[in-house]
């Protein structure tokens, strides 16, 4: 990215931007890409260790990112400040936060995942304001606890017949804390591009240190290097490190700069609508008042959340 290309002074503030042509898109494809993606980590427990799987995910990924990187001739030296800058990225966004969240769903319904996921939106906004100071808008912030009470709401019966017992405890806490890894690293991210690195180069990179950290923690714990022989393991496998990870990653990192981190994880929220929409067509869900009154809360936070308020006269 040159430096012409990077915005001025606050680079990724949260101030308004035009929901317009490629923008637009880049939201829809990151909601669209990561709502479904939820079905593709839960085809992915069971037989294969979860962080064994996540390093197979990223393993390819990366792979995938290389290649875009060299086809495109991009820059790929770096100082070694952005290096220690990618491997925290990696470490937040491409190993410690899946992680948490393949370990939370073993004991936690996936509608709550949801939930705790679609938190970013909220800890994005206190991040931002901690570590950039960057404004928050009253418009925003109600948009988003609207949103994440609409998917309270939707997911309302399945999180109070969740049984919190002991092991529903640590899973929830996992998943909060994949949460916080997630948001972290988008705060990481924001300083990376704020330094002009281009992006698909820093994804890149940022992968490639999240890959030697997953293959050490493997060999630490003893994991089989397996790959479940299912046409569905092999095919979510696929779907997760090019749709999930290189596009979704590269489309939300760039909705990262254009938004700011408030509006662009307010995308997380709309995730699980997409999976029930899913769930609708291939598992046979069943909607009641309490999920359409929460599906309509969502939106409504989409709407304050993403709308451009009218220019001062």
């Amino acid at each position: 990215m040159s430096q012409a290309a990077m915005p001025s002074r606050g680079a990724m503030s949260d101030a308004p931007a035009r929901l317009e042509g490629s923008t637009l898109g880049l939201y829809v494809a990151t909601v669209i890409l990561w709502g479904v993606s939820w079905i593709g980590i839960h085809a992915q427990l069971g037989v294969v260790a979860p962080e064994m799987s996540v390093l197979w995910r990223f393993a390819l990924a990366a792979l995938c990112t290389w290649a875009w990187v060299w086809a495109a001739g991009m820059r790929v030296r770096f100082s070694l400040s952005d290096h220690l800058r990618f491997a925290a990225v990696g470490l937040c966004l491409f190993s410690f936060n899946f992680i948490c969240f393949y370990y939370g769903g073993l004991s936690v319904p996936s509608g709550l995942l949801s939930v705790v996921f679609s938190l970013a939106s909220i800890f994005n906004l206190v991040l931002g304001f901690v570590i950039f100071r960057q404004k928050v808008e009253l418009r925003v912030a109600c948009g988003g606890f609207i949103g994440a009470l609409g998917i309270v709401l939707l997911f309302w019966p399945e999180i109070t017949g969740a049984g919190f017992n002991a092991a529903a405890l640590r899973g929830l806490g996992l998943c909060v804390l994949g949460t916080l890894f997630f948001c972290s690293g988008n705060m990481i991210s924001t300083v990376v591009q704020r330094r002009g690195a281009p992006l698909i180069s820093a994804n890149a990179w940022a992968m490639t240190y999240g890959v030697i950290v997953l293959l050490i923690l493997n060999l630490v714990r003893g994991n089989a290097f397996i790959i479940e022989p299912t046409v569905t393991y092999i095919g979510a496998l696929i779907y997760l490190a090019i749709g999930a990870s290189v596009i979704a990653f590269a489309s939300y990192l760039t909705l990262l700069r254009r938004l700011g981190a408030a509006r662009a994880g307010y995308a997380t929220v709309l995730f699980p609508i997409i999976a029930l929409a899913v769930s609708t067509l291939v598992e046979g869900y069943v909607w009641t008042p309490l999920a359409v009154i929460g599906v309509v809360l969502a939106l409504a936070g989409n709407v304050l959340v993403l709308r451009r308020p009218a220019a001062k006269a």
